[in-house]
């Protein structure tokens, strides 16, 4: 919001709320709300308002400026999308039904663009010929749409919400490499930039493929993602994270069956036997993604990894109650011996080295112990199932895990030819033949990671934005207005910083000195210079930093240029 001018917050449209709305679930909805930055339209759908908007702004140039900074080139594409593209890359009918789809009046259909592979896809397959053109990557700044089953968390679960995507195209894996860990490096840039304290993780590429990709994760306890990470720099998603386990063994003489009445969990078997959780062994039954019966085995004290068993097993879909009892399977009670012919065995790889299983016996109110691994049952495969949790020993290192919750901000992707090949995208080699691009996708939400700063930097009292994406920078606050000695200096200090580059906003309401202090705290103004009577009796101002809460009495004939000072040092650390 930088004017030569300060900014009257008299005349802005903020209409900021003493009271939570009573549907935020989380700190930035809540604030943002609040502090008069957005306003809800439908479940999942926000207007911005001006304060909102200015910092939107923000977010959205310091992304700009770190792409092009490594020589991406900005453009901008349709949000609606043509079916037909969506039908060439095989997408249109596995997407799901977050995919908003709409027709027109001649029953064409067409697409509220979630994501950008087919159109730029379909951009570039007729325009870069040659080795020589490439590599080339181009970005742009778009609103998207997902019809999420249950929008939530305001800015962080939207339907409309708004993304930076990059995709480049290259001839060799050496040139995707190399951009891909510039595109990495920037976002840790933007990280940076934002304020925002981060950990690079190891991901599932999901429905936009690939093989290798990291997400960017913003730390809070509101993050949707669970995360495991070690001092040795290791880092990534539960589900994903390839860490070792460490599965206990219950030792008994020989296999031994034993009347378990009522105990049907895992919790519940530990206790009965006086063994550690990880000493048992967990089944769970569903299909695979060719329909057969699967019976699944992972350690007692672990949860299935959702992504993992869909990658090891191309899906997996758990069984229903009425389903496993019609396969002949009695929850809680399942095991490796006596499963009926036709099942799948599939098993986790820490239970590898653990030659006694303690197991469901497949019957009503009996466990085995002491099962016996290739003696008294095979497994047919050994995959990695298990979400990884804080404990799990580094895969990089063998220290244990350290656990914490995050905000996915951005995710870099190396999509290989998945796109170019189905969608006929390629180029002229050096040799003369024709070859499918090989391309990298690079995600950045902007909305959500605006929300994902307020969810770091927040109080008690409201927001406290870093000064990098501040709707402004300085808030001068009169405590009197009308007065012949507080306003003229209130007005004349907002001034002179605003004409020295500063960003100010001026509280010349007619409101009470608590309304003022309140809002000035709940909007998030990084400094603020209060201004009293009493005050300019001394020859002193009030000076605020929002984020530490520090307060100072400066002279007021050296006010000026303090502010100032103090700005430009802190601009220097969002540089």
């Amino acid at each position: 919001m930088l004017t030569s001018n300060p900014l009257r917050l008299s005349k802005l449209y903020a209409p900021t709320l003493k009271e939570d709305p009573v549907d935020a679930e989380i700190a930035s909805h809540r604030l943002l709300i609040r502090a008069a930055m957005i306003r809800k339209v439908a479940a999942g759908v926000y207007s911005f308002l001006p304060l909102g908007l200015a910092v939107l702004h923000k977010v959205e140039q310091i992304v700009r400026e770190e792409m092009n900074a490594i020589g991406s080139q900005e453009m901008l594409m349709s949000i609606i999308q043509p079916a037909e593209l969506w039908h060439e890359s095989g997408r249109w009918d596995v997407y799901g039904p977050e995919l908003m789809r709409l027709e027109d009046r001649h029953g064409h259909g067409f697409a509220l663009s979630p994501t950008q592979e087919e159109l730029i896809t379909s951009l570039v397959r007729n325009e870069l010929r040659s080795y020589k053109e490439l590599p080339v990557s181009l970005y742009h700044t778009q609103w998207k749409y997902r019809d999420e089953i249950r929008p939530r968390f305001g800015l962080l679960r939207g339907r409309e919400f708004l993304m930076k995507d990059a995709y480049s195209f290259h001839s060799t894996q050496q040139s995707l490499q190399e951009h891909y860990d510039q595109m990495a490096t920037a976002y840790g840039r933007i990280c940076d930039r934002l304020g925002l304290e981060y950990r690079p993780v190891e991901a599932d590429s999901g429905q936009i493929g690939g093989k290798v990709t990291t997400e960017f994760m913003a730390l809070a306890d509101a993050g949707e993602a669970e995360l495991v990470y070690c001092d040795c720099g290791f880092a990534a998603n539960t589900e994903v994270a390839e860490a070792r386990l460490q599965p206990l063994q219950h030792t008994v003489d020989g296999l031994q069956k034993l009347h378990t009445p009522g105990v049907a969990t895992i919790a519940d078997l530990a206790d009965f036997l006086g063994i550690p959780q990880a000493a048992t062994v967990k089944a769970l039954s569903g299909t695979d993604g060719q329909g057969r019966h699967t019976v699944l085995f992972i350690p007692g004290d672990h949860e299935l990894g959702t992504i993992k068993a869909n990658n090891a097993l191309g899906g997996f879909t758990l069984l229903g109650e009425e389903e496993l009892l019609a396969s002949g399977l009695v929850k809680g009670f399942m095991g490796p011996i006596g499963l009926p012919q036709n099942v799948r065995v599939v098993a986790d790889k820490a239970l590898k080295g653990i030659p006694q299983w303690v197991v469901g016996a497949n019957e009503l109110d009996y466990h085995f112990v002491g099962a016996a691994l290739d003696k008294d049952f095979s497994i047919e495969t050994w995959a990695d199932l298990s979400a990884a949790v804080p404990g799990d020993l580094c895969p990089a290192c063998g220290l244990p895990l350290k656990g914490a919750r995050g905000i996915e901000v951005g995710q870099v992707f190396q999509l290989g030819t998945k796109y170019s090949v189905s969608m006929g995208a390629n180029y002229m080699d050096e040799d003369g033949s024709e070859k499918p691009f090989l391309m990298g996708c690079y995600g950045w939400g902007v909305t959500r990671s605006l929300a994902a700063v307020v969810e770091q930097h927040n109080d008690e009292h409201g927001i406290a934005w870093p000064l990098s994406v501040a709707p402004a920078e300085v808030a001068v606050i009169p405590l009197t207005v009308g007065d012949s000695e507080v306003e003229p200096a209130a007005m004349r200090i907002a001034a002179a910083r605003a004409e020295a580059g500063i960003e100010v906003v001026l509280d010349d309401r007619n409101e009470r000195a608590g309304v003022k202090f309140n809002d000035a705290d709940l909007i998030g103004w990084p400094y603020q210079v209060v201004i009293g009577k009493r005050g300019l009796e001394a020859g002193e101002v009030e000076f605020k930093s929002r984020a530490s809460g520090e307060k100072q009495a400066i002279p007021l004939d050296t006010a000026i240029d303090q502010v100032l000072r103090t700005v430009r040092e802190q601009r220097t650390r969002y540089r």
